[in-house]
């Protein structure tokens, strides 16, 4: 009889025990979702200051440049990617903190996921490409228009974005969405339509078309540079690290930092980076400090621009990069004293609610899904 009942006391404690152990792995399930939302929103919040401040802070920089008598596209082309050196620290600190994370067996899994060097070879070789092509059409289009009007037409790279990512990333199409594009491309058309009429900082007519449409082309070359890099994070690269933005971002600027050296050299410009360092209206030092805080906020905003990517979409990221040229108009009022017509004013009010129609839509889709979610909860705790 005590045999009995010792058995059913251990059953008994067993069960308590086994309800205990049941009861804390359902809460840490309850739990750990919400603690890691809490953390990739975190995430999210960083990156949209990373980008709304650089690229703001990069554009205003860039503009200032040109301003005090800065002339070589080459090397407004160059800063905008010649300060990755300044990730390296990032780089080595993650990679470090990986190598103590993991265990040796997530190491092997990861080892087996990771693409072939000839691919990750070919892939930032051809974005680094991309990226000197669309700054180089930037520098352009900051040279040749009011910076007011480069912002509104910077813009537009919304609407390409939505498109390629149609394409490219499975992106959705629905009415805000599409109500974005049709809203930004009308915002370009009335700046396009009202360029002869504005003041056009002493260049000629053709080169403020040459900035209009260079501006344009950037912008489209921009956006099929996001859906690409979305589409390598998906289906090629495969792993979620933040070294692997690091790597996304250090690589192809190496390779356009290159590129804008040959190309600096090739056009001549280096033979007066000398005389226009003397001649800067600032002042020789103003003129070096200009161009490195150039470089280190457009580096800033690039991180913000991929972490995004990695973190939610293309698209999504081109939204906030859309917000802040929403906003750097208003700045260029203030320091560089640029003209708003009622043209022009109009026009950013419908690239402001190009911006909003998007930002509303992906309210929609993130309520959506907490929905299902929530469903899908209660139905397991069933």
């Amino acid at each position: 009889m005590e045999m009995v009942k010792d058995q059913q006391l251990q059953n008994t404690d067993d069960g308590k025990l086994y309800d205990s152990n049941r009861n804390t792995n359902v809460t840490q399930k309850l739990q750990h979702p919400r603690f890691e939302k809490c953390k990739w929103w975190l995430r999210v919040s960083l990156y949209i200051i990373f980008l709304l401040a650089g690229q703001s802070a990069a554009n205003l920089l860039g503009k200032l440049y040109y301003d005090n008598g800065g002339n070589s596209k080459w090397m407004a082309t160059f800063v905008q990617s010649a300060g990755f050196p300044l990730l390296f620290p990032l780089l080595f600190y993650f990679s470090t903190r990986k190598q103590h994370k993991l265990s040796n067996k997530l190491n092997n899994d990861s080892h087996k996921t990771k693409p072939k060097l000839s691919i990750l070879v070919f892939l930032y070789l051809a974005f680094g490409l991309i990226l000197t092509g669309e700054n180089l059409m930037y520098s352009y289009g900051l040279r040749y228009l009011p910076l007011s009007t480069y912002s509104l037409l910077c813009a537009t790279q919304l609407g390409f974005n939505a498109i390629f990512s149609f394409f490219l990333n499975s992106q959705k199409f629905t009415a805000f969405i599409f109500n974005s594009i049709v809203l930004l491309t009308i915002s370009a058309s009335l700046l396009a339509i009202h360029a002869d009429s504005e003041d056009q900082m002493g260049l000629s007519r053709e080169k403020h078309i040459i900035g209009f449409f260079c501006t344009i082309g950037a912008s489209a070359t921009f956006s099929l540079y996001l859906s690409l890099v979305q589409l390598s994070f998906e289906k090629v690269i495969k792993r979620e690290t933040f070294t692997v933005v690091l790597d996304m971002q250090i690589y192809p600027s190496f390779i356009a930092t290159c590129a804008c050296v040959v190309g600096l050299f090739a056009s001549g410009e280096w033979k007066s980076l000398d005389e226009e360092s003397k001649n800067y209206e600032k002042g020789m030092v103003s003129y070096v400090m200009t161009l490195l805080w150039t470089a280190v906020t457009w580096q800033i905003s690039s991180i913000g621009i991929l972490g995004l990517i990695f973190e939610v979409s293309s698209l999504f990221s081109n939204v906030i990069g859309t917000f802040s040229y929403a906003i750097v108009p208003i700045f260029a009022v203030i320091f560089f004293h640029d003209k708003v017509n009622g043209v022009k004013f109009i026009a950013l009010l419908l690239a402001v609610w190009g911006f909003l129609s998007y930002v509303y839509q992906h309210y929609i889709d993130h309520k959506k899904a907490k929905t299902d979610k929530s469903a899908l909860g209660f139905h397991w705790l069933r």
